[in-house]
């Protein structure tokens, strides 16, 4: 970002310092004649924005938001494009929840618009890495959405950890990340689609997750942590899309 994120530990996260986390977008679509919130994302590149495929409905329109902090506010900054194209995977089940947005028109990089990092291909994060989940999702089970966006620390929670049996037990794959768990912070209705942001050694910020999924009794749920479809995974085969694509 381009200022340290305020540490904190969305549900019981806290507001971001505006335009802290300049790749994520909200992703819009207009099933009531309005635009409406319903996922979020991360831009990839000018053109491309990262969400998880259970946030698309093949009969409505959507548009992505960018640069927002607020979502209720007009913003310097932030910019709206529709969505040109979106591509799910192939073999899309709750096991491959990640899509693809191409942007109408490119969009141009500023303090309020950067693009994610992701990792290599096979990165695995180790048990308890320091990750943040960010979105503008409700701020409580069956609570009001947010208006500004909010971030939560989430420690990541191991593949051996989350897939026991108390945990997820066989729903937790090699294809996802876990992290949370502990029944206070989690990711909530509304933050679908949006990154789990990770530090690296030197300072700089990978997305290494997308929201996909939680626990039916509630957001919060103890050892049922937020599960987000592995970007590593994912890495290669995003890089080909978009370059087949953009021919």
């Amino acid at each position: 970002p381009t200022f340290p994120p305020v540490l904190s530990r969305v549900v019981a996260g806290e507001d971001v310092r505006p335009h802290s986390w300049p790749w994520q977008i909200s992703l819009q679509s207009d099933s009531s004649g309005y635009w409406r919130h319903v996922c979020g994302g991360s831009l990839l590149s000018p053109d491309w924005v990262l969400t998880a495929a259970h946030c698309i409905n093949d009969r409505y329109n959507y548009r992505v938001e960018l640069g927002k902090h607020s979502l209720t506010k007009s913003e310097e900054g932030s910019v709206a494009l529709t969505a040109a194209k979106i591509i799910t995977h192939e073999d899309y089940n709750i096991l491959n929840d990640i899509a693809l947005i191409k942007l109408s028109s490119s969009v141009t990089f500023s303090d309020t618009i950067m693009p994610a990092c992701i990792p290599d291909e096979g990165v695995v994060l180790p048990h308890g890495a320091p990750c943040y989940v960010t979105g503008w999702g409700r701020l409580s089970t069956d609570g009001p959405p947010a208006d500004t966006l909010q971030q939560a620390l989430l420690p990541v929670v191991g593949h051996d950890t989350c897939s026991q049996q108390d945990w997820w037990s066989v729903l937790a794959t090699d294809k996802m990340v876990c992290a949370g768990g502990d029944g206070i912070t989690a990711g909530c209705n509304g933050d679908s689609g949006g990154p789990l942001n990770c530090q690296n050694p030197d300072g700089s910020w990978d997305v290494h997750g997308v929201v996909s999924f939680g626990s039916g009794q509630g957001c919060n749920v103890f050892q049922k942590p937020t599960v987000f479809t592995k970007v590593a995974h994912f890495s290669r085969k995003m890089v080909e899309y978009k370059n087949e694509l953009s021919l």
